[in-house]
Parts: structure tokens; sequence; C-alpha cells
């Protein structure tokens, strides 16, 4: 039998999310990433309103939004948005190969 061949492992970039929102109780960050499951990766706060949420991506484009107490919202740091299907728009986020 022939052994198999190691799949190349994928670089991942560190990736932090940051949203500042004081009066919000509950942020979740969602997208492409994690099929748009933000309860998957809640952010934590950091201190005078901030959330955060740090991740590891492999290089690409990806698509998110941050979800603060129920209502999506695009990342308002960020100048790169696109529209989706729903009529509304997605922070666009491209990570970089290294």
């Amino acid at each position: 039998m022939k052994p198999r061949a190691a799949k190349p492992k994928t670089q991942k970039c560190r990736e932090t999310f940051t949203i500042v929102a004081p009066e919000a109780v509950e942020v979740c960050l969602g997208g492409d990433f994690n099929a748009w499951r933000a309860a998957a990766h809640p952010m934590k706060p950091t201190g005078n309103g901030a959330w955060q949420k740090t991740m590891l991506l492999p290089s690409g484009e990806y698509a998110y939004k941050f979800r603060l107490d129920g209502t999506w919202l695009t990342d308002p740091t960020t100048p790169c948005i696109r529209p989706n299907c729903y009529g509304t728009y997605n922070s666009v986020l491209t990570v970089a190969s290294v």
C-alpha cells in the first residue's frame, strides 16, 4: 500500500474584529467563515464600550456582520461593503496570504 502524501497546511492569519457598542448587551460575529451562525462566535467586552473577537482565518475574502442584541450591522470602521441577496449590505474582509 502506497503511503498518502501529507496535505499542505493552510497558513492562517490572526484577524481581530472590533466594534464600539456601549449600549449592547450581547454582540456576536457572523459571516462566511462560520456559515453566518453568529452565536458560534460571541464577542467579549474589552472596556470603554468596545467588543472584540480574534479569529484565525486562511487567506481569502470574507463577508461578515456584527449582531448586536439580535440586530445585524455592518462594520462601521471598514469602507469595504458589498450588497447581499437580502437587499442590505455585508462588510468585506480580505485576508492576504502569508
